[in-house]
């Protein structure tokens, strides 16, 4: 599949992209990759994956590391996101071609090889900079940790939200006195909640858009509503496959509601839809620029808590720093700085959607005045992640292998209780299977369990 809502965050590249990259006191867009400071002694070489408004917003701020910071020279590249990115990351770790600072998501890192194509943080180096672990949510920090080294440094918080039009919520009387959506905490009171919407949608609109048809989508959602549960995954050892297929079952039913009922129209665009007056999309928070921009009057909450527990899909950004054979001296030093800056200074990144895995900022008066960013900031502390194998992660093979499952049972050409079997057959082969990256299962330390 293609990298999830890409068209979507290529809208704010033009003028929308520049307002919210000026709008938090940053240069809107500097000269980017081909930037070269004046002066400088020290190039710190940084590869990351960010197109789009996240693009943009990442300029501003490596501008601004810039003009703070004129004796160190940043050459950044934006390469394709997705698996063609972690290949040319993998390749140029291995061949000792490595940039000196990368990015990652958070799930991604445990089957990187750490040690091997992945070089620890030195926490030290980033305290003296200004980042220290208390400033973090403590299981964020900790799923960046393997062998009691810190691997992943967090810049945020990605996750899967419950976007619904205000406008028509409010003829559906599902506001309450605080202008948002009313508490939903059953599946029932959730599917009564869009049976009054859908009374007051426009002809020719869905009541939902859910990415029906996305194996990527589809299988973000049934890991937040399976965490619901309570579902498990694998034991510690990482022998035992103990996930329930009952509770499985549930889920993908719940799914597959959306369309029987006729919530749903199959296929047809989310965030087109929602623009032009559907009353809810489930979309991840890279959508509130498109929709902030669109000057909609809505709102945006952790996806509902239909199964009792407040849990939502979760991935993070990361900070990495690729194997390099030489490690050391001041561009390392260089490395540490930029990635501690970043993540210090990211009000600009909240801008985009995303919640700031620096804690101090979510305390700002600037940041407390985001909207939507402060209805939904609590997903930090009920995050629904996929469990730390190798081969989890953001278009990962686990994704990759039931994302698709997921779709079948949701579109109906499966049954719910015979793809929640399918997945955990799955789950047992990916199990006992090797990481390409350094040939051991996940109970063998397959890097790391």
């Amino acid at each position: 599949m293609g990298r999830p809502g890409l068209n979507r965050r290529q809208l704010l590249a033009g003028a929308s992209g520049l307002a919210v990259a000026g709008s938090l006191g940053f240069a809107a867009l500097g000269t980017g990759a081909d930037a070269l400071a004046s002066g400088a002694d020290t190039r710190v070489r940084y590869w990351n994956l960010f197109s789009g408004g996240d693009g943009y917003n990442m300029i501003a701020m490596l501008d601004a590391f810039r003009k703070a910071n004129p004796g160190i020279d940043v050459k950044d590249s934006t390469l394709q996101w997705g698996n063609p990115f972690y290949t040319k990351l993998a390749m140029a770790a291995a061949g000792n071609r490595a940039p000196d600072l990368g990015v990652m998501h958070m799930g991604r890192v445990t089957g990187f090889s750490p040690g091997r194509l992945l070089d620890p943080w030195d926490v030290d180096l980033l305290a003296e900079y200004g980042v220290r672990q208390a400033d973090f949510n403590p299981a964020l920090w900790n799923r960046g940790v393997i062998d009691g080294k810190l691997y992943a440094l967090p810049l945020d918080v990605h996750v899967q939200l419950c976007f619904y039009r205000k406008d028509v919520l409010k003829k559906a009387d599902l506001l309450g006195d605080d202008g948002r959506i009313v508490p939903v905490m059953s599946t029932d009171e959730w599917f009564d909640v869009l049976k009054k919407a859908k009374k007051a949608t426009k002809t020719g609109l869905q009541t939902i858009g859910l990415w029906t048809n996305d194996q990527n989508f589809q299988w973000w959602f049934f890991v937040a509503f399976y965490t619901q549960l309570g579902g498990e995954w694998f034991d510690d050892a990482r022998t035992e496959v103990l996930f329930d297929v009952d509770k499985a079952t549930q889920v993908l039913e719940f799914l597959r509601q959306h369309v029987t009922d006729g919530y749903v129209i199959p296929g047809a665009p989310t965030g087109e839809q929602f623009i032009n007056g559907a009353p809810f999309t489930w979309e991840g928070n890279w959508s509130v620029p498109v929709f902030s921009g669109a000057e909609l009057d809505y709102g945006a909450t952790p996806l509902p808590p239909v199964f009792g527990k407040q849990a939502t899909h979760a991935e993070s950004h990361t900070f990495v720093l690729p194997h390099q054979a030489g490690r050391g001296g001041a561009t390392d030093k260089g490395a540490h700085r930029l990635a501690a800056y970043v993540v210090r200074h990211a009000l600009q990144w909240a801008a985009g959607g995303h919640i700031p895995a620096y804690t101090p900022t979510l305390s700002t008066d600037a940041y407390k005045k985001l909207t939507p960013q402060n209805e939904y900031v609590s997903a930090m502390d009920h995050q629904a992640n996929e469990p730390k194998v190798w081969f989890a992660g953001s278009t990962g093979v686990l994704a990759q292998d039931l994302g698709p499952i997921v779709v079948s049972s949701t579109m109906g050409s499966a049954q719910p209780a015979a793809a929640a079997r399918r997945m955990k057959n799955d789950l047992t082969e990916l199990l006992a299977s090797k990481n390409p990256m350094d040939g051991r299962t996940a109970a063998q330390g397959g890097a790391v369990a």
